[in-house]
């Protein structure tokens, strides 16, 4: 096949890795506001749904409280009106006292009781909603496509599933309980202060329409700032996160300047945001106390009226003013909640944007198969590896771009169990055809055979379970050796393991460990060298055992001597399996049934080491220079 004319295209899409102008989460601008608060809130209530009982429990028992406690001040009112009568009459009835105290004392204790036992329910039905979003979250990250974590930094999805999962979970345990205490007792109070005097009640309502004004006022002002908070904290975590995983580079270029100007950007970034909107917030208490003291005065100057005529006793007047201050607490609670709910609203809505993403499907609904043994394991996968090793790629088309294609008119055929090495110049899409085999990527056009089988008929776990891999970049998880390595094979049994491990050449260095096999990894993995870090992983691909293994630049970072031993190793791996070898060296793929060489995204030449050189084209070109 002649090269199609040649373009420049990337051989990984184009990895966001700091914010861009105006970037960040939703890419959303600086002030603007939450694209949709009431659906957002409307989303986050459908949580409920399931602790419907429990939400009733907490209501009823709020609402007990509450009644049990704004009985109280009409209680202190007659208690007033015993002591200013006895002063009258000369003499105090104290039995009657007795009693009055009494009872006051049982009410504050079972309003207590109800109080305690609201925000236990509460507490718990909070915690399992924020478990589930973490798992739904979960979940969700395991199917999206890579596409999406090529345009976000880590950091940035990191903090959607800490921080704003968190700031929904804080407000679910604490705000939404005094969100309905407080609407209790505003309710209860309010029945209490009309059955003290109708016209006393409507003179402390009347400063009630300008606190409303004002809420909303705020709300409308701070919500944009808190939307940018939770912004701005998600950007400033993805540079933390880059810096510290890439500390070592930073380092090494002396860029410790640049990395502290840009955190210092970001960090002005999130303080200018949070504190307008800690600012806007803390104007809330401070109107609505000075609302709620012209409130107190309007009921002063009505009382004394109304005492002068002989219309309401002293007691009363104690009681109301006790009433409108349990009126206004209440009102400045609510006001609080609002602001609360803002940054909810904000860290819920990032959470639902996560939730709502585009996921890679499945184009077909996974059925048993005769003669196939489709056990299931808990991930999904099939116990048993199935299918031959037979690909065929037939007039493939890909771009990350579509408008750009990096992949032009690409078609292959690999018999079961040929050793197919793929060579070619940086950027010629060596790589991509890999994810394109395990269908990370959707292709453009054309199509890839599995076994006669049309890769998108598969499901992705039936796919992904023919093939092995042993990747350039290693990556192992904060875990034992043993489980590092199992992790290619659900269930293996410890002797499984073993034998991986010593067809990997990697056993002996196992057992020189304090702790062998049981030796813990680091979460970063920078107890072991770069060599070691490979040679588990490619025990981890002898543990998969599967038809088609693939192995992009597998003895990249080891020495002379341990590539030796790997190649050697691989030979046994790769004996009546379909291999796709990706090299740089072109020394270790000598003994490749075909090499296929790839330049810009098309087979150039395709022959064995011999056929190649002996044409003197493109591959002897790049043999020759490496040597």
């Amino acid at each position: 096949m002649a090269p199609k004319k040649e373009q420049t295209a990337p051989s990984a899409p184009r990895q966001r890795r700091g914010p861009e102008p105006g970037g960040g989460p939703a890419n959303m601008m600086p002030g603007e506001k939450a694209k949709n608060f009431k659906s957002t809130m409307k989303n986050l209530l459908k949580y409920f749904k399931p602790f419907q009982f429990q939400m009733g429990v907490v209501i009823l028992f709020a609402v007990a409280s509450t009644v049990f406690s704004i009985v109280s001040p009409t209680i202190l009112g007659d208690a007033t009106d015993v002591i200013v009568s006895g002063f009258l009459q000369g003499g105090i009835d104290f039995d009657k006292m007795r009693n009055i105290l009494t009872l006051l004392i049982v009410l504050y204790l079972i309003s207590f009781i109800f109080s305690m036992l609201q925000s236990y329910i509460m507490a718990g039905v909070a915690q399992r909603i924020t478990y589930r979003l973490r798992k739904e979250i979960s979940e969700k990250l395991d199917r999206l496509p890579l596409k999406y974590f090529d345009e976000k930094t880590h950091g940035e999805i990191l903090s959607r599933v800490t921080n704003d999962v968190e700031t929904v979970n804080q407000s679910l345990a604490q705000s939404l309980t005094q969100t309905i205490t407080s609407i209790a007792s505003v309710v209860g109070v309010l029945v209490m202060m009309l059955t003290i005097s109708v016209r006393m009640t409507v003179a402390a309502l009347i400063a009630l329409p300008l606190s409303m004004l004002l809420i909303k006022l705020v709300v409308h002002f701070s919500q944009p700032h808190f939307k940018n908070q939770q912004k701005y904290l998600g950007e400033m975590n993805g540079h933390v996160e880059e810096m510290y995983t890439g500390h070592l580079i930073v380092k090494a270029f002396n860029k410790e300047d640049d990395s502290i100007k840009t955190f210092n950007e970001l960090n002005n970034k999130l303080y200018n945001s949070v504190w307008k909107s800690q600012f806007l917030s803390g104007m809330m208490m401070p109107l609505i106390g000075f609302v709620g003291n012209l409130a107190y005065v309007f009921v002063c100057v009505v009382g004394g009226y109304l005492a002068l005529k002989g219309q309401v006793t002293i007691g009363n007047i104690q009681a109301f003013m006790q009433y409108v201050r349990s009126f206004n607490q209440p009102i400045q609670q609510i006001s609080n909640i609002a602001n609360v709910f803002q940054a909810t609203a904000a860290a819920a809505e990032r959470v639902f944007e996560l939730l709502d993403e585009k996921e890679e499907l499945d184009s077909i609904v996974p059925e048993a198969r005769p003669g196939e043994n489709q056990a299931q394991n808990k991930d999904g996968l099939t116990g048993k590896k199935q299918g031959r090793g037979a690909v065929s790629f037939e007039q493939v088309r890909f771009g990350y771009d579509p408008g750009d294609m990096l992949i032009h008119d690409f078609s292959f055929e690999v018999k079961p169990g040929q050793r197919i090495a793929i060579v070619g110049p940086t950027g010629a899409g060596k790589t991509t055809l890999v994810k394109l085999l395990l269908r990370f990527y959707e292709l453009n056009g054309g199509r890839i055979l599995i076994d006669g089988k049309n890769s998108t008929d598969y499901t992705r776990a039936e796919l992904r379970n023919l093939f092995g891999m042993v990747l350039q970049d290693t990556w192992l998880f904060n875990g034992t050796i043993m489980e590092n390595i199992r992790y290619g094979k659900y269930g293996a049994t410890d002797e499984e393991v073993y034998a991986a491990a010593k067809a990997a050449q990697v056993d002996h260095f196992i057992k020189t460990q304090p702790k062998g096999y049981q030796m813990e990894i680091t979460e970063e993995a920078n107890n072991i060298s770069q060599g070691e870090k490979q040679l588990l992983t490619i025990a981890r691909a002898f543990l998969a055992d599967a038809p088609i293994l693939i192995l992009d630049e597998a003895t990249s970072s080891v020495d002379t001597r341990t590539e030796l031993q790997i190649q050697r190793a691989m030979s046994n791996l790769m004996k009546n399996r379909t291999s796709f070898v990706i090299a740089h060296r072109l020394s270790t793929i000598k003994d490749a049934d075909i090499i296929l060489v790839v330049d810009h995204g098309d087979i150039v030449e395709y022959g064995n080491h011999e056929e190649l050189l002996a044409k003197g084209g493109f591959y002897s070109t790049l043999y020759n220079s490496q040597f």
